[in-house]
Order: C-alpha cells, then sequence, then structure tokens
C-alpha cells in the first residue's frame, strides 16, 4: 500500500513512473516468459519528468475561441492527466478513464465522449473508438499522436497529424506531420486554412453569378438582336481580363468574423447567392440593351462597345462589394486585389476606348453613352451593395460547432 500511495502522489505531481523489480531465473532458462513476471523483489521506481510546453497553453486557447473543442487522450493515469491541464490552465469537462470507457456501448460513448475533455489510461483501440464516437456524433475530428499506439487513430481521424519526429507508422498513417513540435502551428494552420477557404469561395461566388448573368444576358440578348451581342473574341477578351483582375483574391482581406468559425461547402448558399447576383447584371445589362438601342439607335460595333465596357467595369468593380458581408468601406480590401483589379479594368477601358479597338471589332462610344454607361455601372454597384446582405451568408448568426479537436498526451 506505500508503494500504490508513492505512486499516487508522483503521479499527482505530474511525473511519471516505471517500477523496477527482479528475480533469480533458472541457469537453465534461455528467454523470459509471462509466466516469470511473479515473485519479484521490488527495487525502486524510475520517475520521468514531461512538462507541457508553456506555448501549450496560449495554442489551446486560440483553438478553442476559433471553436475548435480540444480534447486529451493519454495513456497516463488520471492524476498526471490532471495535473498537466491544471498546470496549462485549460478548462476541461470531464474524464474517462480506460476502464470505464470499456464497460460503454458505442453509442454511449459517443454520448459521453461529446461533452468530456479528457481522457486517461486509454489503450489504442480506445483511442479509436473515441474518434469514431465523435465523428458518430457529426463533429470532424482531427488527431495528433506520434507513437506506434497512435497509428490507429490518426489513420480513423477525418485529420490525422504527426510530427517529424514520431515513429514510422504514425507519420504514416498522417495526413499531415508537423515540422515543429508546437501546437502554435496548429492554431496557425486552422487560421490560414479559414482564410483561405474564404478567399477560395469569393472566388467561386463570383465566378458563377458573372458566369450565370453574363449567359442569360446573351440569351436574352440574341432573342431580338439582328447580330451577335459580342463577338467571339470580344467573349474571350472579357473573360480572359475578368480572370486577371481576380488573380490578386488569394492575397485578400478576411474579416475576423469569417473564420471565427469553422464552417464547410455549403451549395445551398452559392446558388442563393448566384441566384441573386446574377440576374441582377441582367438586369443592368438588358438596361444598357435598351439604351444603345432605342435611345441611341446604337450600330453593332458601337452596341458591342457600349455593353462590354458596362459589363467589365461592373464585373470588376463588383468585386470590392461581394468580397466581404460587411459595408465595402468598412472592410478594405488587400493591396494586391486592388493594384490586379484596377489595372485590368485600366487594360479594358484602354483596349476597348481607344483606337487600338478597331482591330477587336470595336467602336467610338460618344460621351453620351459614356455617361449613361458610367450612370448604369454606379446604379448596379448600389443595387448590388444592398442585395449582397440577402445573398451572403450571414457569418455572425453561425455559430454552430462543426468539429471538435483532439490531441494524443501519451
Amino acid at each position: 500500500m506505500s508503494l500504490t500511495r508513492l505512486l499516487d502522489d508522483k503521479s499527482v505531481q505530474g511525473l511519471r513512473c516505471l517500477a523496477v523489480a527482479w528475480r533469480s531465473m533458472p541457469a537453465e532458462r534461455d528467454r523470459p516468459a509471462v509466466d516469470d513476471e511473479q515473485d519479484l523483489v521490488f527495487a525502486g521506481y524510475c520517475v520521468f519528468v514531461d512538462p507541457p510546453k508553456p506555448s501549450a497553453a496560449q495554442a489551446i486557447a486560440r483553438l478553442e475561441a476559433a471553436g475548435v473543442r480540444i480534447k486529451i487522450i493519454s495513456g497516463d493515469a488520471a492524476p498526471v492527466l490532471r495535473h498537466i491541464v491544471e498546470s496549462l490552465d485549460v478548462p476541461a469537462r470531464g474524464l474517462l478513464t480506460g476502464a470505464e470507457i470499456a464497460k460503454l456501448s458505442d453509442e454511449a460513448l459517443a454520448a459521453h465522449a461529446a461533452k468530456t475533455d479528457l481522457f486517461a489510461r486509454v489503450s489504442p483501440d480506445q483511442k479509436t473508438r473515441i474518434v469514431r464516437a465523435l465523428q458518430a456524433r457529426g463533429h470532424t475530428v482531427g488527431f495528433i499522436g506520434d507513437g506506434i499506439n497512435d497509428a490507429p487513430a490518426i489513420k480513423a481521424a477525418d485529420a490525422g497529424v504527426s510530427v517529424d519526429g514520431a515513429s514510422d507508422v504514425a507519420r504514416a498513417a498522417a495526413d499531415m506531420i508537423l515540422l515543429e513540435h508546437d501546437l502554435e502551428v496548429v492554431a496557425d494552420g486552422v487560421a490560414e486554412g479559414r482564410r483561405t477557404y474564404a478567399n477560395i469561395m469569393k472566388y467561386i461566388r463570383m465566378g458563377t453569378s458573372s458566369n450565370f448573368g453574363n449567359m442569360l444576358s446573351m440569351a436574352l440578348a440574341s432573342l431580338f438582336l439582328p447580330f451577335l451581342p459580342l463577338t467571339p473574341i470580344q467573349v474571350l477578351l472579357n473573360n480572359l481580363l475578368y480572370d486577371v483582375s481576380e488573380t490578386g483574391i488569394p492575397f485578400d482581406n478576411v474579416n475576423e468574423r469569417e473564420i471565427a468559425r469553422p464552417h464547410s461547402w455549403n451549395m445551398h448558399e452559392l446558388l442563393r447567392f448566384s441566384l441573386i447576383m446574377g440576374p441582377l447584371s441582367s438586369v443592368f445589362d438588358i438596361a444598357t440593351f435598351v439604351v444603345l438601342l432605342q435611345g441611341f439607335g446604337a450600330s453593332a460595333e458601337v452596341f458591342r462597345t457600349g455593353w462590354f465596357v458596362e459589363s467589365t467595369v461592373t464585373q470588376i468593380l463588383v468585386v470590392f462589394l461581394i468580397r466581404t458581408s460587411l459595408p465595402a468601406w468598412v472592410s478594405w480590401p488587400n493591396r494586391v486585389l486592388v493594384a490586379s483589379s484596377l489595372a485590368t479594368l485600366g487594360v479594358a477601358l484602354l483596349l476597348a476606348l481607344s483606337p487600338l479597338g478597331s482591330r477587336l471589332g470595336f467602336g467610338a462610344l460618344p460621351w453620351p453613352i459614356l455617361s449613361i454607361m458610367a450612370a448604369l455601372g454606379a446604379g448596379y454597384l448600389f443595387m448590388a451593395e444592398i442585395l449582397k446582405r440577402i445573398a451572403l451568408p450571414k457569418w455572425h448568426s453561425r455559430a454552430r460547432r462543426y468539429g471538435r479537436g483532439l490531441k494524443a498526451a501519451g
């Protein structure tokens, strides 16, 4: 009993203990057997110190603030695990031991795992069970581990993570390998991943809504125009310039509230955005058609030039509005995006309005037409700023948790 108390005392201090014992063996015995592990003479404990990194507390706080719940799964005894949590001042709910987990069905474990953050004396297969249990509750699970025993859980997780100094099996099972042994890297990765996802969604929303609007306008124009609304080379030029203008999106700033919580692919939101913003551009395209044909009796070359200017200007400038759910004058874009967009816009106007345009099938635009095109463009941007509040997802109301973070302590 005194040895058990000593072990408990060391565990409470966060120390890991390895018992050392010996016994005499027959001279003819050439290899050990399971039955030899009895009648041993206790020699003492080897006590190991493995303090957590001070930076771990800050990293865990960052992940928790980002909506990633941290759960610590360890093969250590419960007192050791509690000491680690207390030393890092990490808020944790509940504790389950391997013995308790063994008595639970998969359904019961799923219910307990969702509201438990500490798991002690856990076997390798139980780590995998915990991952599966959280997944069964609809959570996206990440698991960090470095030992052979962690490999099954790393493989089962949605995002398996290991470190470069881990066992070969753990590294082979991992989706990602950290080159630095620091949880701050994980927190940085979560933030950067969400920023990248947000910018990817900007490009997808802009591309789908723009293409949908352009196709709708072309289809309507073909019903009553005796000539092509734009020649093939002009269509290709319009698409090329628009794509070049968006090359700055990967560098764009992202609002904090858009990356404050995890989010997943939502086709319904993308469809809603396209069905609102696409037809909006078509409404102003049709207004352009009416002005050019009924108001000015424009020729084919003048018509194409006027629509090309209106379409290109609105497509490029609306990027600054629909890149954020906040008012455009509150959330400023990155300088790279500003430079790529405005430079491309300048090239588009130069090609359409200068003598170079004649080689591309454009004609000279009188100032009255240019003034009305500018007015229509301003009206479109004004309406886009208003309607984007309906079309864009409401990030501030999406406080649901899509995932849980898991860290294997040992």
